[in-house]
């Protein structure tokens, strides 16, 4: 789906409601069960640049390389086991349509959105966007050392 949204002639806003939507959704939104947008390539370029994961390329099976990081700590993430029966990767680049860069996927996406939203940093709305909270913006400026007031978040 996100595959064709990338190719699909630009939808035509008609309301107010419509561009807040658009917004929201181009800032966090879920992607299938992980994280993306302008947030989820925020925390990619923290968990690549911190040695978590290895750069993501868009389709493509990915590396953990420390399955106990502090950042993934931090973050609440419970690293899924890496045996099992699942063909599913631990890592993999998804393209985001929006910021037109990889953003994390696989088993570890999942896990991230997981712990965001049990944490209650991230909170899903009735689109796909994510609200960030006022915990979320906090904590996660500090940890992925961003200044979140220059994000475009829509919902803050």
């Amino acid at each position: 789906m996100e595959g064709l949204q990338t190719i699909a002639p630009p939808q035509t806003i008609r309301s107010l409601r419509d561009a807040r939507t658009g917004t929201a959704l181009a800032f966090a939104r879920s992607c299938y069960d992980h994280v993306a947008g302008q947030l989820a390539l925020h925390l990619a370029n923290a968990l690549t640049t911190q040695g978590a994961i290895a750069p993501l390329v868009p389709a493509q099976k990915g590396t953990l390389l420390h399955a106990e990081h502090p950042l993934l700590a931090a973050l609440g993430v419970e690293v899924p086991a890496r045996n099992g029966t699942s063909r599913r990767p631990m890592v993999r680049g998804c393209l985001d349509w929006t910021e037109r860069q990889p953003h994390l996927a696989g088993k570890l996406g999942a896990a991230v959105l997981t712990a965001l939203t049990s944490r209650a940093w991230l909170q899903p709305t009735s689109s796909r966007a994510l609200h960030l909270t006022d915990d979320g913006r906090r904590n996660l400026g500090h940890l992925l050392n961003i200044d979140m007031t220059a994000l475009r978040n829509p919902t803050n």
